[in-house]
């Protein structure tokens, strides 16, 4: 039974601080502070999570794999203490894993696009998400020339 509360405690450290790093965090940190505070004051539960996704963002930013191994640490330890403490917590926290782990995956989309209809006068790209695009207009090297008032 330890083994599998030390590797429950692992899982739902890889978890949380993973999340930390996305927008699903800001909806999971009130459900992590709740399970995690166990007779404890959430709110100071809640002001150590986010010092550690502040420290968390802060090694990522400097690629400082040790820091954010560091802060795993801190939260498998936590977990597995909070597990020996109080076993029957274990069930809650799988619940809580699975809740998080589905609601960070969002839910499963399947979009099919097709073009169609001969000659493309543009660039074409299908995809789920865009940024910084810059499409540049000059003349290829077989375009004609136009000369001005012509179409």
């Amino acid at each position: 039974m330890e083994a599998e509360l030390t590797a429950l405690a692992a899982s739902g450290a890889t978890a949380f601080v993973g999340l930390m790093v996305t927008e699903a965090w800001t909806q999971a940190r009130g459900r992590v502070a709740r399970f995690l505070a166990r007779g404890e004051d959430v709110d100071v539960i809640d002001a150590e999570l986010e010092e550690s996704r502040e420290e968390l963002t802060a090694a990522r930013a400097a690629a400082d794999d040790e820091a954010i191994a560091d802060v795993e640490e801190e939260w498998r330890i936590r977990l597995r203490r909070a597990l020996r403490a109080n076993p029957e917590a274990a069930d809650e926290l799988r619940t809580l894993l699975d809740e998080l782990t589905l609601g960070a995956a969002g839910p499963a989309v399947s979009v099919t696009n097709s073009i169609s209809g001969g000659t493309q006068n543009g660039p074409v790209f299908q995809g789920q998400t865009f940024s910084a695009l810059t499409f540049n207009s000059g003349r290829g090297a077989d375009a004609p020339e136009q000369r001005p008032g012509t179409a």
